[in-house]
């Protein structure tokens, strides 16, 4: 069974930054693009930054700039660098991976970690 678990979110003052982490575990046999979605209240989930598996990286226009992926193959690993935090950047932030569990079958699934919340006061 696949696992992904967030940590590093937490409280923080506008202009400060975060950095949150994300490690896959359990039967993995690849994983593709993994990535970070957010979903402020009253709001639907939308996407923040997603990095394919040989480091190419895409950011949603409102945090480019700001906001920095990446990620430890090796160690399953996603993280996101995020800067010059504003107020609206406050919401649950989610990570994504699409995984293949199996060699044998291609199939690549999506799977969620349970969220960590991210609150930026004014």
């Amino acid at each position: 069974q696949v696992q992904l678990v967030e940590s590093g979110g937490g409280l923080v003052q506008a202009g400060g930054s975060l950095r949150l982490s994300c490690a896959a575990s359990g039967i993995i046999f690849s994983i593709k693009d993994m990535g970070w979605y957010r979903q402020a209240p009253g709001k639907q989930r939308e996407l923040v930054a997603v990095i394919s598996s040989v480091g190419s990286a895409y950011y949603a226009d409102s945090v480019k700039g700001r906001f920095t992926i990446s990620r430890d193959n090796a160690k399953k690993m996603v993280f996101l660098q995020m800067n010059s935090l504003k107020p609206e950047d406050t919401a649950v932030y989610y990570c994504n991976g699409k995984i293949q569990v199996f060699p044998v079958q291609p199939r690549i699934n999506d799977y969620w970690g349970q969220g960590t919340q991210v609150t930026v006061s004014s």
